[in-house]
């Protein structure tokens, strides 16, 4: 059975995706701990991070890197990396901006326009 994040990369469920390569892909998480909450998640469905083939390993951290710089851009503000692995059992990083909206367990919500809004300014 496919996870959810599977199936967002084959277009099964919606999402709004900011990058994606050939083996990897990034998108707006949709419980966000701040405006630019994103995701990124290898192209195989991989429980632990650590285990990893060591192409897609690589992949990961520099879409990972990309995404940082891309948040540092567009927010002017440092990117804050999260590795959890226990949501959901595929592989994926958490990198959102550190601004006056973070605290620890506080999630925000936001309308599908302006989830759209915030896509436009963060894809690649």
């Amino acid at each position: 059975m496919s996870t959810i994040f599977t199936k967002i990369i084959k277009g099964e469920i919606p999402a709004y995706k900011i990058y994606e390569d050939e083996k990897t892909y990034a998108f707006l998480d949709n419980n966000p701990k701040t405006r630019g909450h994103v995701l990124v998640v290898p192209k195989i469905e991989v429980d632990k991070v650590y285990d990893l083939p060591d192409d897609y390993y690589a992949a990961l951290w520099d879409s990972v890197k990309k995404v940082c710089h891309r948040l540092e851009e567009v927010y002017h503000t440092r990117a804050l990396i999260q590795v959890m692995g226990t949501d959901v059992p595929h592989s994926h990083v958490h990198v959102f901006p550190l601004d006056e909206t973070w605290e620890p367990g506080r999630h925000l919500s936001f309308t599908p326009e302006e989830y759209e809004e915030i896509r436009k300014e963060l894809a690649f």
